[in-house]
């Protein structure tokens, strides 16, 4: 032996003797930290979280790490036996003999360390598990001295406490494999396509080349798989081919699992309650849904449409039986936005409440006769032009045809009578959650000016469903939904300040406006007969469009289950020509008959305290019908209201801009009245002078403050307000000065301006 080697000798000796004594100093209480077998199995951090449905069945994987893929814990039974024999063959001959270190492992890799010969690593199966149990006891740098004497001390304490084929168990989920995959499971599926017990020798001797050099090349994979072949009496030919083949496969990733329900995965699953976690959805309801908005909204390619969303209550319990946030990635450049929780503005969807409200209060029943006609509203700001969807109006009409048509003029005329703060009081007691006041959002709240949840507005209508119960929303072992994009808390904090289970509105009225909503001839003069809205079954419904038809909506109710659809777009942007009926109401549809699909749902039954009285109207406005009253308020004749002749238009205080670059023709201002006259037509008498007579008159407008009055046919004042018209003087009528349009036609033809207030309160929603 030459002087070198014994140096070396020598120098192995001293370290030897360096290992006693270290060993004997380890940290007792890194070993005492160790968990049980119990406790690493339970603490598995898999990486892929699976939804399930209320039966078991898988809806969405939701990937939580994106640097490592970990799949769910496998039984050491559930493991292919040619695996287990391959694993040990290539990392650990002798692990049933030793106690948790290879001692003649040991020796072999210093001896041949010595004589510059490769062997085996001395580390055990048990030694590498304890640096994956304890991070400190590995580095991607290679294991210092210290770390390989704690991975043998820890070792050496796991074969106390586990057993053999636990620690064989825990190593083979838990060990790193190629790229991100950890653990067998994983690598399996990714490679193979396969769980691990389906692996055969030759794809298990791949794998268990891998565990010395994971991402080593493909040549060095196959060499070593062809010698663990070889050890265990195996062919290996055509293996270099295989190798190749079989690390140049896709593997398979989250995008091919089932991804039916990725928005309400992101809310439910929680990151330790395990991998698999069953929610309350329903998966053939879920899937129904997802195909038909998405089917819809691409017969709807062209009409600058792409987002949509769903949700579906179970009016009994509340629980969520379907959630679709988005129309996906292929119809939308917002597939990640989750729509069921982004405030929007709801249209006509809020006039049920106001309607409910006004019954319950007995300001009016559902024969009750409104007045459907053009109106100004006085506001701090200037004057509110409401306007009817279709710009069209109907005189008197009942409170169930305009409920039923959405006529927006009879809504504004309740918010009138009950005030913005009223209204806004009982919206948030059921759950809407509006962030300012009554007196902020006005008489324009009626129409829908607040921004809603499409969940908060599903579940107000449950409320109406359950006969003015508000209840909150039912997540059961899964995390409480948001309200609202915005809010971070749960469902039942974030529904209002002002929200509490209970009785919220008047069952009895609730009822009332339920019949409304379900009745098809109600909602004939706006929708007709055959419109999506009419189910084989009894449901209400409700339908919306907020201005500039930005937003549709489609909410309604049987007795088992409320639906609530919105279509529109992430960014705001207009649509072209989509209304409530005909963007949001066919999903809603669908959806609805999904659900009944097989058992038709009951009826509504009457609650106590509502009566049904044969009606008639007394001018014939409506057909004779069966109407539904609060007791005491029942009327078998309907009249119409008196009402006090008053000017509409314009009001007192209001400011009108003249625009010069407008042909002065073009900027009338139309003088109108409400109410009847019993004595003759009506006189305009402006700054004291009488300029004309009939039921409205159009005038020339002069810059100036003025003074108009309305009288009767005797001459005697009505009414009269003082109005200011403000802008740049007018060039020269046609035929005459400026102002001579006001002597022309005492009848009131000409053209009609629409003159807009300076400080008008905002554009009218439509219905």
């Amino acid at each position: 032996m030459t002087t070198r080697r014994v140096r070396a000798v020598a120098g192995m000796a001293a370290r030897a003797a360096a290992i006693v004594v270290a060993l004997g100093a380890a940290p007792v209480a890194r070993a005492n930290d160790l968990p049980s077998f119990a406790q690493a199995r339970a603490a598995h951090p898999v990486s892929d979280l699976t939804l399930l449905d209320r039966r078991g069945e898988p809806l969405q994987t939701l990937r939580l790490h994106a640097d490592r893929r970990v799949l769910p814990w496998v039984p050491l039974g559930r493991m292919s036996p040619s695996l287990l024999r391959a694993m040990l063959v290539s990392e650990d001959q002798r692990f049933y003999e030793h106690s948790g270190v290879d001692w003649s492992a040991v020796a072999a890799s210093a001896w041949g360390n010595l004589w510059n010969t490769r062997t085996r690593g001395a580390s055990t199966v048990t030694m590498q598990l304890a640096g994956l149990l304890d991070e400190d006891l590995t580095s991607r740098g290679g294991r210092s001295l210290m770390q390989k004497l704690g991975q043998a001390w820890v070792a050496g304490r796991l074969e106390k406490r586990w057993t053999k084929a636990q620690i064989l168990e825990g190593y083979l989920n838990r060990v790193p494999l190629r790229g991100e995959l950890i653990g067998v499971p994983a690598a399996a599926q990714a490679f193979f396509g396969k769980r691990p017990g389906g692996l055969d020798a030759r794809e298990s001797a791949m794998l268990a080349a891998m565990l010395r050099a994971p991402n080593a090349s493909p040549e060095v994979i196959a060499t070593r798989a062809c010698g663990v072949l070889k050890a265990l009496g195996e062919v290996c030919s055509g293996l270099n081919d295989e190798v190749g083949a079989v690390l140049r496969r896709k593997a398979l990733s989250v995008a091919d699992a089932p991804q039916w329900a990725p928005h309400f995965a992101r809310l439910a699953l929680k990151p330790n309650g395990g991998p698999t976690q069953r929610s309350t959805l329903d998966a053939t309801w879920q899937r129904g849904a997802v195909n038909s908005l998405r089917r819809h909204l691409a017969e709807l390619s062209g009409r600058q449409v792409e987002d949509g969303a769903v949700v579906v209550l179970d009016n009994a319990s509340g629980e969520i039986r379907v959630w679709v946030g988005s129309s996906g990635s292929q119809l939308s450049e917002a597939a990640q936005v989750d729509h069921v929780l982004a405030r929007r503005q709801p249209g006509s969807t809020l006039k049920p409440f106001l309607y409910e409200l006004a019954i319950e209060r007995r300001l009016i029943t559902a024969a009750s006769l409104l007045d459907d006609s053009p109106a100004q509203v006085a506001t701090a700001a200037g004057v509110y032009l409401p306007q009817n969807y279709d710009k069209h109006y109907r005189g008197w009409i009942s409170a169930r045809a305009a409920l039923g048509n959405s006529l927006n003029i009879p809504a504004v005329r309740l918010s009138l009578m009950l005030t913005p703060e009223v209204v806004f009081d009982r919206l948030n007691a059921l759950g809407l959650q509006l962030p300012e006041t009554g007196g902020f959002y006005g008489h324009s709240l009626a129409l829908g000016s607040a921004d809603v949840t499409l969940l908060a507005l599903t579940n107000a209508y449950r409320a109406l469903a359950n006969g003015g119960r508000y209840g909150e929303v039912s997540m059961p072992g899964a995390a409480p939904a948001r309200t609202s994009v915005q809010d971070k808390g749960t469902l039942s904090s974030a529904s209002s300040r002002s929200a509490r289970p209970g009785q919220v509105a008047d069952a009895r009225a609730s009822f009332i406006v339920g019949d409304v909503l379900a009745d098809n001839n109600a909602r004939a003069l706006t929708f007709g007969l055959s419109s999506a809205l009419a189910l084989p079954f009894p449901a209400s419904v409700k339908t919306g469009t907020s201005k500039d038809m930005r937003d549709n909506w489609c909410i309604g109710w049987s007795s088992r289950f409320t639906v609530g659809v919105w279509v529109g777009n992430s960014s705001g942007q207009a649509m072209q020509q989509v209304s409530g009926v005909s963007g949001a109401a066919p999903v809603w549809r669908e959806v609805m008959l999904s659900l009944h699909a097989g058992r038709v749902p009951s009826l509504a039954k009457a609650p106590a305290g509502v009566v049904q009285v044969e009606t008639r109207f007394e001018d014939q406005d409506e057909p004779r019908r069966r109407e539904w009253f609060l007791a005491g308020t029942e009327q078998p004749v309907i009249h119409r209201a008196a009402v006090t002749p008053t000017l509409s238009n314009p009001t007192d205080g209001a400011i009108y801009a003249l625009d010069p670059d407008i042909p002065p023709t073009a900027q009338r201002l139309r003088f109108t009245h409400e109410g009847r006259l019993d004595n003759g037509a009506a006189q305009w008498r402006l700054d004291g002078r009488v300029i004309g007579r009939g039921a409205a008159f159009n005038w020339l407008p002069m810059p100036g403050r003025h003074e108009l009055a309305l009288l009767d046919g005797r001459g005697r004042v009505l009414q009269q307000v003082k109005f200011e018209v403000r802008g740049a003087g007018l060039r020269t009528a046609p035929g005459g000065p400026p102002g001579a349009g006001g002597r022309r036609g005492a009848d009131g033809k000409g053209a009609v301006p629409k003159l807009i207030p300076q400080a008008a309160a905002g554009r009218p929603n439509p219905g």
